[in-house]
């Protein structure tokens, strides 16, 4: 029988930091300012401006999420075909921008995209008329987009590379076209990375703040969330009410995307 006393760090680590948080929701979420039990934060949930931030939240998350699939999985595809080398040199440059700090990054697409930014600058000089390129929805989905496309592009590219070349010679030999061949072969098996990258982009793209404080004219859940943790009322209830709201729709989303993933990759839910 093997011993259980290597997992044992792993099960403290869990309990201190994902069920006692998780319990710490889920009591501020059904209970008062003076800790007595209570359903009362259930009817924030109904107000309209709430549901229009959740709204948003989902819909620029899940244009994020369909945007990165577009562009990342061609990506994917052309790297693994590349040699050893290269693809070392290509995952090193996806991953570049991840080892510099998330708020500079930010504050750098500030730089571009503001009214006298660089941008502009360029096509002031071509003799064109400034745009409004920040404060706005395309603002936001576009740093989502250069935030998380490297979350889509690396598991389906892992995915991809472990593909039995076998398989591949073995349509050829049959007579598959190049099309026919990615269609029966390379696609299927990639579903598993395809699955993957989609829950690592939707998910902390739909829960993201700073991004549309910095960039965007309105507000998404994680920032609603911020402000009832941390800023000038504080609510810790309602903060958790909508947190714990928030974690239901991703584990919803994560389900129904693992309803895609039969294989034995299908470890998210």
């Amino acid at each position: 029988m093997k011993s259980r006393k290597p997992f044992y760090p792993y099960l403290v680590w869990m309990i201190f930091f994902t069920v006692i948080p998780l319990g710490m929701v889920l009591y501020y979420s059904f209970t008062d300012d003076a800790g007595a039990f209570s359903f009362d934060n259930l009817k924030y949930l109904t107000n309209p401006y709430i549901v229009r931030v959740y709204i948003d939240s989902l819909r620029m998350a899940f244009i994020t999420t369909v945007i990165c699939l577009v562009a990342g999985y061609p990506f994917a595809y052309i790297i693994s075909k590349m040699s050893v080398n290269k693809q070392r040199t290509m995952n090193m440059l996806i991953m570049l921008p991840m080892w510099m700090n998330f708020l500079l990054r930010i504050y750098a697409w500030m730089t571009l995209l503001e009214s006298n930014g660089i941008i502009n600058n360029i096509l002031v000089y071509f003799g064109l008329e400034r745009q409004q390129l920040i404060n706005n929805d395309g603002a936001v989905i576009t740093v989502m987009i250069y935030n998380f496309l490297p979350f889509m592009i690396i598991p389906i590219y892992t995915v991809m590379s472990k593909i039995d070349k076998s398989l591949i010679e073995a349509g050829q030999d049959l007579g598959c076209n190049g099309y026919n061949i990615f269609k029966r072969i390379v696609f299927p098996l990639s579903i598993p990375g395809v699955i993957t990258g989609i829950t690592m982009v939707f998910v902390p793209a739909a829960s993201t703040f700073v991004i549309s404080q910095r960039l965007g004219n309105g507000m998404m859940i994680g920032d609603a969330i911020e402000q009832y943790y941390v800023g000038s009322s504080p609510n810790i209830n309602m903060g958790s009410m909508l947190s714990l709201v928030l974690m239901i729709i991703i584990v919803i989303s994560m389900a129904i995307m693992n309803r895609f993933d039969k294989g034995e990759d299908a470890i998210l839910i």
